[in-house]
């Protein structure tokens, strides 16, 4: 049975590719068959998979204007045996080029539908934005996972997006269930951070993941090496944190 996670938060700087890159490469060294694909026009998760962004022939662009196989659109990554469905700056026109096509809505699930057995895991990197590309990942999507950083103003705009999630729930994908909100960037010497997790704590219906991500010079130095955490620095705190979400998602996976 494959699981299909979107990460996302429409605030931009939460780590949410870091979360999504790092998750997913995690997954696949404990063994699990992973698909990865990036809806965010910057392409970071690409090029964070030592993908070169603008060498590509087909990207998830191509494949939901329907110029490309689901086949066609993914790429090897830096991870052994894992694959990536791209994306670059040519993404950000999409949503014009989407208007006037019926069921638009469901463009990437009917795609994914096709390959979805052939993992166990599919984790999808959101813009930061609530727009067609972001409904299309939650259409896809079994669960969302929220990363949320830890800082004064974390809990801004997460209301939002949980009434998109419900708004998707309701008329789109009924199944979608918000699978958990992750704290990124956590620095245990400060009161803040620790202020934050009791705050979304408190206020949140949601489950939260025990797993803290710190903030971490390592974590924020791999992407420009076009790897992920494990692969650059297999020793970090930023590792062993990503590691041990990776668990409690197979766990929760499990249940």
């Amino acid at each position: 049975m494959s699981r299909i996670i979107a990460i996302a938060n429409q605030k931009g700087g939460v780590g949410k590719t870091t979360t999504a890159i790092n998750l997913a490469s995690c997954l696949a060294e404990a063994g699990k068959k992973v698909l990865t694909i990036d809806l965010d026009p910057q392409g970071n998760m690409t090029s964070g998979l030592g993908v070169d962004k603008n060498e590509l022939e087909n990207t998830v662009y191509e494949l939901m204007l329907d110029e490309c196989s689901i086949k066609e659109s993914m790429v090897d990554t830096v991870v052994e045996g894992m694959k990536v469905i791209a994306s670059n700056v040519n993404l950000a026109g999409a949503e014009i080029e989407l208007l006037g096509i019926n069921e638009k809505e469901y463009i990437l699930k009917n795609a994914v539908d096709y390959i979805r057995d052939d993992y166990d895991f599919i984790i999808i990197d959101c813009p930061p934005s609530l727009n067609m590309l972001t409904i299309n990942a939650m259409t896809t999507a079994d669960s969302v996972l929220v990363p949320i950083q830890c800082e004064y103003y974390a809990l801004e705009g997460l209301s939002q997006l949980i009434h998109t999630i419900d708004l998707v729930q309701q008329r789109l994908n009924p199944n979608l269930t918000i699978d958990g909100v992750v704290f990124t960037m956590y620095d245990v010497r400060t009161n803040l951070s620790n202020q934050v997790v009791d705050n979304v704590k408190s206020n949140l219906d949601a489950k939260i993941y025990e797993t803290l991500i710190p903030r971490n010079i390592r974590l924020a130095e791999a992407p420009s090496h076009g790897l992920p955490i494990n692969m650059y620095d297999a020793k970090s705190a930023g590792t062993e944190s990503y590691r041990l979400l990776a668990k409690e998602v197979m766990e929760r996976t499990d249940k």
